[in-house]
């Protein structure tokens, strides 16, 4: 049953013509009528039915202006790296100690980096870390030997772009409460990386086939993506 609130948007807004994000997002923050600050979304659908299999998209993104969440950051590393790894901001800082911890299902963190010499000890523990999406992925910038910039990139707003079994991206561009310049970088950002992944793949056509923006209790609108990918 749709709440009163949500019977006073605007209805079938996915009928109507497609148009560039510039034009949409007012629209877009004037459906945000709850009390909290809701999320900015996109939803991308991917041309993935290809006769050479389909498409398979992983990938994480730097947002420029920020995502407004604050991640808690685990860095499983050497000794040597832990300082490092904490004037960088990391939650919590461990080698073979925090690894044992993990084991025994301590996880109290959003995200876990690690260097590629620990990383032999943590993937056996990817029955612990799979299910959560907690298992670092160098293709993700999780495992690397620069933990300072992992950290900070990690701190500063990322997003993971990847697509589901039937073709589906879901990907947050920010907050209400942001600025439109803020979402439009994001925006653009995650275009950019887009097409970066389209030029990995053997793609016949275009990689997106439809986009919408929505807010999170909000209703969809068509995107005219403004670069051709």
């Amino acid at each position: 049953m749709k709440s009163k609130r949500f019977k006073k948007l605007p209805e079938k807004t996915k009928n109507l013509n497609s148009e560039l994000v510039e034009k949409l997002l007012a629209d877009v923050k004037k459906n945000c009528t709850t009390k909290f600050d809701e999320s900015i979304d996109l939803s991308f659908q991917v041309n993935n039915k290809q006769k050479k299999g389909e498409v398979n998209i992983r990938t994480v993104v730097n947002l420029p202006g920020g995502n407004g969440k604050k991640v808690k950051v685990a860095v499983v590393c050497e000794d040597a790296k832990a300082q490092e790894a904490k004037e960088a901001g990391a939650d919590i800082v461990g080698s073979d100690d925090f690894i044992d911890k993990i084991k025994a299902g301590e996880l109290n963190f959003e995200k876990l980096i690690c260097t590629p010499g620990m990383m032999v000890k943590l993937s056996k523990l990817g029955k612990v870390l799979g299910p959560k999406g907690l298992m670092p992925n160098p293709k993700l910038g999780s495992v690397s030997d620069d933990v300072k910039q992992a950290v900070t990139d990690a701190k500063s707003g990322q997003a993971e772009i990847r697509n589901d079994k039937d073709g589906n991206i879901g990907v947050s561009i920010g907050k209400k409460s942001f600025h439109d310049d803020q979402l439009l970088k994001n925006y653009y950002a995650i275009l950019d990386t887009l097409e970066k992944e389209k030029g990995n793949l053997t793609l016949k056509g275009d990689l997106i086939k439809n986009t919408f923006i929505t807010s999170s209790m909000g209703v969809s609108y068509k995107v005219k993506l403004g670069k051709v990918i």
